[in-house]
């Protein structure tokens, strides 16, 4: 597995504001969160890291290896 991140994180690695990324996890374009304990919430950095990876990807045509 990874490392869990907390959103300040997300959103200094993404460049996206807490709006958006909800946005997107709402449209299944985003990871979701994990439930850490009933009020707090982070995401597995591994999967943030492959998101920016397929955004790169897209970008340039192309695919992840």
């Amino acid at each position: 597995m990874g490392s869990i991140i907390r959103l300040p994180q997300v959103k200094t690695k993404t460049g996206l504001s807490r709006s958006s990324i909800y946005a997107l996890i709402r449209a299944n374009k985003f990871p979701k969160q994990v439930k850490l304990t009933e009020r707090t919430s982070g995401w597995l950095e591994t999967e943030i890291d492959q998101w920016i990876e397929q955004r790169a990807s897209e970008r340039d045509g192309g695919e992840v290896a």
